[in-house]
């Protein structure tokens, strides 16, 4: 694939870009580096090679999940910046419509 000044314009269009004249042979010849190694691996034999479903074979190391350290409902409403009653106050998350 060939990519030309119209065509640039018209990617830069679309992804909402705004691209200066000087800028222009520079990108031009990016995306043609990277269109000519990308139309290099449509060449490399794939058969036999199980597609990956991670990048590495590396697992996640998960810790138990338990509690510690506790604290009262006293202690955390003590902590808290504000407090109604005996529960926390936090900025109001959805508005509500008359």
């Amino acid at each position: 694939m060939k990519i030309d000044k119209n065509k640039l314009q018209s990617l830069a269009h679309l992804a909402r870009l705004k691209i200066k004249p000087e800028e222009e042979e520079s990108l031009l010849h990016d995306m043609s580096e990277i269109l000519r190694w990308v139309d290099h691996l449509q060449s490399v034999d794939t058969n036999g090679v199980e597609p990956l479903r991670h990048m590495t074979l590396e697992k996640n190391v998960m810790r138990e999940d338990k509690t510690e350290g506790n604290s009262t409902q006293v202690q955390t409403l003590k902590n808290a910046p504000e407090t109604y009653k005996k529960y926390l106050k936090v900025p109001e998350v959805l508005k509500t419509s008359p």
